[in-house]
């Protein structure tokens, strides 16, 4: 068979009701990960689910449990052609975030997959049941293309703990590295760019949860008695959180600025269009640092957010100075921003300014990473990309949110190729999730053609030039 006949029959697998039977047998397993408890369903997806399909076409299948004991367990799978064949590592996950069954529109529910027009309907469709359901039928595809065999070997990390931060996942890869050893990691997680184009992204920014809490008594005060003379711990906390962002969203801590934007970056997002999908929101394009273009401020430049803001009882106002006031922020950031030192930069910045009781703490951390749009393995996935689909896809020098793919970057040390097949208004996270089927064909045949392509010499896989580079 050629390329284009194996583009074919991925497209086949999916009109002919393959991959509807297959993510519709997945979606059904109610595989919460942000539950704070590790449900037995978890380990039912990777033992009765996923390891049966994998190693019917020739993977040895290994479950590993999570050395952390609030986090779901591990699958590493492997297919060794050839110890002395490159090796490709790919990864995804079988969590989902809660159902919120309640809040699903009339006709729809989570943990069925149901499809109105365009729209494949349940919680994992986009995020990340669909996304790995593809590229395992884009892989059999391949298989059974090329008679079985690859051309290289191929290991597979699938998570169950991805939505509640990964825990355990930087342990488990640094015990088993030898056996993920690889010459490229090639993903799939996210969304495109828009909906109408592929997008391949290199890494992704980083995020540092913090909550600043400033602790004024041990309870509320009546504000006809006491106000005016009893501190209240909500007006101060507002005025410490607009020390971090002016009123326009651009930061104020100046060790938390980027120092610039590599040229590299500024010219692979010269022609990326922000918010341009029906149903986008409207960008502000008075919002943030000025002087950039929107797609730098959300993919080449740090923010400060502030997610939630609370004191008194906001359901149900009381006339009461409250006895403290809580500010939960985050900063998402680009590679090169020293947010190890987050607490310690916050604190002084802080002190600075006069407010020393605000207490700072940090709830959650990843770093940031972006491979270097030179890398010749981007060069390479963008002309394999554009072969399959006709169109020359978005590059991101990385995603505007954040992956664990810190492990891959960093720890592991690969070149880190992601191609999602979800799109900005995919409800990801929320009620009414959904993946558009377009997409999800054109990913088939985008994930085969990567694949065939790993494995044939005329394509120019760049196996022996394309090691890391390091990050811009």
């Amino acid at each position: 068979m050629t390329r284009n006949d194996c583009l074919r029959a991925a497209a086949a697998y999916f009109d002919e009701g393959g991959f509807f039977t297959d993510l519709q047998r997945r979606i059904a397993f109610r595989t919460e990960g942000d539950t704070g408890t590790v449900p037995p369903s978890l380990d039912a997806y990777l033992r009765s689910e996923i390891t049966p399909t994998l190693e019917q076409i020739g993977f040895v299948c290994e479950l590993i449990a999570n050395p952390a004991p609030n986090g779901g367990p591990f699958l590493i799978a492997r297919r060794i052609e050839d110890a002395d064949l490159p090796t490709v590592l790919t990864y995804g996950h079988g969590d989902v975030v809660s159902g919120q069954d309640a809040q699903w529109r009339e006709g729809l529910q989570p943990w069925a997959l149901t499809i109105e027009g365009e729209r494949w309907y349940g919680r994992g469709t986009a995020d990340n049941k669909g996304q790995h359901t593809i590229n395992l039928g884009a892989l059999a595809q391949v298989l059974h293309a090329r008679g079985g065999q690859l051309g290289y070997n191929l290991t597979l990390l699938l998570e169950m703990g991805e939505e509640a931060a990964s825990p355990g996942l930087h342990e488990v890869c640094r015990q088993e590295a030898d056996r993920l050893r690889a010459d490229l990691l090639i993903a799939c997680d996210g969304p495109r760019v828009s909906a109408q184009r592929p997008t391949l992204f290199l890494g992704s920014r980083g995020a540092v949860n913090f909550s600043l809490r400033l602790r004024a008594r041990q309870r509320a005060h009546h504000s006809g008695n006491w106000g005016g003379v009893l501190a209240n711990p909500a007006t101060q906390l507002s005025h410490a959180v607009a020390t971090l962002a002016d009123a326009n969203g651009r930061i104020l801590v100046d060790a938390l600025r980027p120092r610039d934007i590599p040229a590299s970056v500024r010219e692979a997002l010269a022609t990326i269009e922000i918010g341009d999908g029906p149903d986008d929101p409207a960008i502000d394009d008075d919002w943030g640092e000025p002087g950039l273009s929107p797609a730098e401020r959300l993919m080449a430049w740090n923010t400060i957010e502030v997610l939630a803001l609370g004191a008194g009882s906001p359901q149900r106002p009381v006339n009461a100075i409250p006895a403290e006031a809580v500010a939960h922020c985050q900063l998402r950031f680009v590679v090169g921003t020293p947010w190890q030192d987050l607490a310690s930069i916050v604190r002084a910045h802080l002190d600075a300014r006069g407010f020393e009781q605000v207490e700072v703490q940090v709830t959650l951390e990843g770093a940031a990473t972006r491979l270097d749009v030179d890398n010749p393995w981007v060069v390479w996935a963008q002309r394999s990309i554009e072969e399959s689909t006709g169109q020359r896809p978005d590059v991101l020098p990385n995603l505007a949110g954040s992956l664990p793919n810190d492990v891959f970057a960093d720890l592991l040390g690969l070149p880190t190729l992601w191609v999602p097949h979800s799109y900005p208004a995919c409800a990801q996270h929320a009620p009414n999730e959904h993946l558009l089927a377009p997409l999800a064909r054109e990913g088939l045949q985008i994930m085969a053609g990567l694949y065939w392509d790993l494995g044939d010499a005329a394509s120019n896989a760049p196996w022996h030039t394309g090691a890391p580079c390091p990050t811009s």
